[in-house]
């Protein structure tokens, strides 16, 4: 206990010990960061497959708006060349 106690009083023990803090804490920091942009790009990946989803259901809805209501109107497309 006495050694850990003169370790602390000198001066440039004190000094090492802010600077270890300092330094720690910058690299908590960072790592922090680190993860934070993980999940951002998480994110914005799971954001562009939505909108590609959506955009899908949207173009399979405008097309089901045009189809042929039933077999008659089929076979007149397919006769006039507009199907």
């Amino acid at each position: 206990m006495g050694v850990l106690t003169a370790l602390l009083a000198s001066r440039w023990a004190r000094r090492l010990f802010v600077w270890a803090a300092l330094i720690g804490a910058v690299l908590l920091f960072l790592l922090n960061l680190r993860r934070a942009g993980e999940t951002a790009g998480r994110h914005a990946e799971r954001l562009n497959q939505m909108e590609r989803q959506n955009d899908i259901q949207r173009r399979m809805l405008e097309a089901s708006s045009t189809r042929p209501r039933d077999r008659d109107e089929l076979a007149d497309r397919l006769r006039d060349g507009r199907f």
